[in-house]
């Protein structure tokens, strides 16, 4: 048996609970639920088309689409697709289930499609599309019935395991499947009727293996082969084995596979094996035990796990082949329809499943070459697939496509004649106060055009220079002034479009000191109002700052600081002794700053002179000596 994850998994699955196992069978899209009944009174209409029920065969494909209007939204709004209550079909999009989207720019209308591929009877059910925009919601239900075919179930298609790209390879390596999958690149090509080829390999005469594997198109014959011969060996009854494994197995990369046993005697040893390696449990190989059963799960299936296996109870063995084989390219982001002027470069882009993956193009139906002489370039990077045009012509007006293995996408391309181009837009500047003022465009065309300022029409004149040689015109003021600043415009003749810019004058900070003493000095007395005025220049209006030490001046206060868009003030009411010190001025605006220290001094009676000293006396005179004041009130002692 074989469990692959390209499909969604069963609807009678419950949610998922925390720290839980999963222990089902073959992963399929699975029953419907009905629908959660929903509140509907805050509900507003988005679709202007609903998904509708549908029926379709076992094996059969079937598209459900539903449509929003787009005039309305700012952004795309967000769908998803459910089975049942709770099952988001998104994560389980592959090669049964393909979820696809398209815009188009002239109806602004969103499409939204789920194909269901290769109908299975359990995929019947209740299905749910929910589209929600901001605070808007909207939802339809509908219905899938999938009615019994005529036709067996179709066995694994061992024999592409076995189509192998031609690098010379032998056959212990990877395997290709491109071979069966580019005959469908195309267009799709009618199924043929499934073939069991180990069946036919088996029972064949040797002389007959090249016949068959140019029938059924296997290129690997010879690991074929040698895999079928390991497998006749080993061909024979059981005692230890109830049920033993099937002679191969085949998965998608990526997928999920089970192998199972059923033992004779539960209570014997088992081991499973791969290339004769033994296997430990771990997250990629899980092991369970169902009564008389042994199931060996491995998870996420990748091309080395392509390789023999076999499990041992007690001496007898039993042995398979593992066939891992890639899934279809399928495009996870579509084109999109672009318009264009003639001359200018194109880039198509899409992106599918796998990088490096083989896509092809096509306009208009037909394939576009991939070499060099075309006019088309091919450029691939991982993922991502991009049609190039270099000088976008007016017969590229077509419908582009782009084709992979598992899905296609197209889009429309639209070129029209170029309108005037703007080669050069104008550059907002930040010019200093004296300086030059240059504007300069450049347009596509040799057009003459005007000027303005503020909406106002500037001429040409002494101090204002205009420019125009070809495609190339220039405004030039050789020496900014302040009322220069202001939004500038070129408007070209005969056209209705304008090229704007800001320009901004900016003159850096300035004190202006040449009132002050030596040193910047400023002496006051004692108890008097010191009231300090400094002229200052800059544009803009630059911020100033006062300190002394490490703290700040502010606007209030007995010492405290008033500014003017000329001038700044330093205010001292009943100036004191202790405010005697460096005063610090701090210019700053966005053209740079300026600072400076000033000095203030205040002076006051100096304290008397200590206790006179008698050192000699005479007849009518005497000889004193005294000490100076010890505080001299901020100014030397004279006498």
């Amino acid at each position: 048996e074989t469990e692959t994850e390209n499909a969604p998994p069963p609807a009678e699955q419950k949610a998922p609970q925390e720290g839980g196992t999963d222990k089902g069978k073959v992963w399929s899209i699975g029953e419907g639920e009905e629908t959660e009944k929903r509140d509907d009174s805050q509900r507003s209409t988005l679709f202007v088309e609903k998904p509708q029920s549908g029926s379709v065969s076992v094996g059969g494909n079937i598209t459900f689409i539903a449509k929003v209007e787009a005039k309305d939204l700012l952004r795309k709004p967000n769908v998803k697709w459910f089975k049942g209550k709770w099952m988001d079909l998104a994560s389980k999009a592959g090669k049964h289930l393909q979820l696809k989207e398209s815009f188009e720019r002239h109806t602004k209308i969103h499409t939204f499609e789920m194909h269901i591929i290769q109908a299975k009877l359990n995929y019947a059910g209740n299905y749910r599309c929910e589209v929600s925009y901001k605070d808007k919601f909207d939802s339809c239900s509908f219905d899938l019935e999938v009615t019994e075919s005529s036709q067996a179930a179709p066995s694994i298609d061992i024999r592409s395991a076995f189509k192998r790209s031609g690098d010379g390879q032998d056959d212990a390596g990877e395997l290709d499947f491109s071979g069966l999958l580019k005959r469908r690149e195309v267009k799709q090509q009618e199924e043929e009727p499934e073939v069991d080829v180990w069946e036919l390999l088996k029972n064949a005469n040797p002389s007959e293996y090249e016949k068959i594997a140019f029938q059924y198109g296997i290129t690997d014959l010879r690991g074929m082969l040698k895999r079928l011969k390991r497998m006749r060996r080993e061909v024979k009854k059981s005692a230890a084995f109830a049920k033993g494994l099937d002679p191969a197995y085949q998965v998608d990369k990526g997928g999920k596979v089970r192998f199972m046993v059923e033992l004779a005697d539960p209570t014997v040893e088992l081991k499973w094996y791969k290339n004769g390696q033994e296997i430990r449990p771990s997250a990629k190989y899980i092991f369970e035990h169902k009564g008389n059963q042994r199931i060996l799960f491995i998870n996420n299936c990748g091309m080395a796990d392509d390789a023999r296996y076999y499990v041992t109870a007690g001496d007898e063995k039993c042995s398979t082949e593992l066939f891992v084989r890639d899934p279809p390219i399928l495009v996870t982001k579509g084109l999109e329809d672009t318009s264009t002027y003639v001359g200018e470069r194109v880039e198509l882009s899409c992106e599918v499943s796998e990088d490096d993956a083989n896509v092809k193009w096509f306009r208009n139906g037909v394939e576009l070459p991939n070499d060099p002489k075309s006019r088309y370039r091919i450029k691939v990077e991982g993922k991502k697939h991009t049609l190039i045009i270099e000088e976008a012509a007016k017969n590229d007006n077509a419908t582009y496509s782009v084709m992979t293995t598992g899905g296609q996408s197209e889009a429309k391309l639209s070129v029209d004649l170029r309108p005037l181009k703007i080669s050069l837009a104008l550059e907002d500047q930040t010019v200093r106060l004296g300086q030059e003022i240059h504007l300069k465009c450049e347009i596509s065309e040799n057009v003459e055009g005007k000027w303005y300022k503020n909406g106002q029409l500037v001429e040409a004149s002494d101090r204002v220079k205009l420019y125009h040689k070809g495609r190339i015109h220039r405004f030039v003021i050789a020496s900014a002034a302040v009322d220069d600043e202001g939004e500038y415009m070129f408007v070209p003749d005969a056209y209705n479009i304008n090229i704007p810019c800001k320009v901004h004058v900016v003159d850096p900070p300035k004190l202006h000191l040449d009132g002050l003493g030596e040193n910047n000095t400023v002496t006051v007395v004692a108890g008097s109002k010191l009231r300090l005025e400094i002229p200052i220049t800059g544009e803009p209006t630059p911020k100033v700052m006062w300190s002394k030490g490490d703290k700040w001046i502010t606007d209030s206060g007995r010492i405290r600081t008033e500014t003017y868009s000329d001038s700044s003030c330093l205010v001292i009411d009943a100036a004191e002794r202790e405010d005697s010190g460096p005063f610090r001025i701090t210019l700053k605006n966005e053209a740079g700053e300026d600072t400076a220290l000033i000095n203030i001094k205040v002076v006051d009676v100096p304290d008397p002179p200590q206790a006179p000293n008698v050192t000699e006396v005479g007849e009518d005179w005497c000889v004193m000596t005294w000490e100076p004041p010890a505080n001299d009130g901020g100014s030397p002692i004279l006498g």
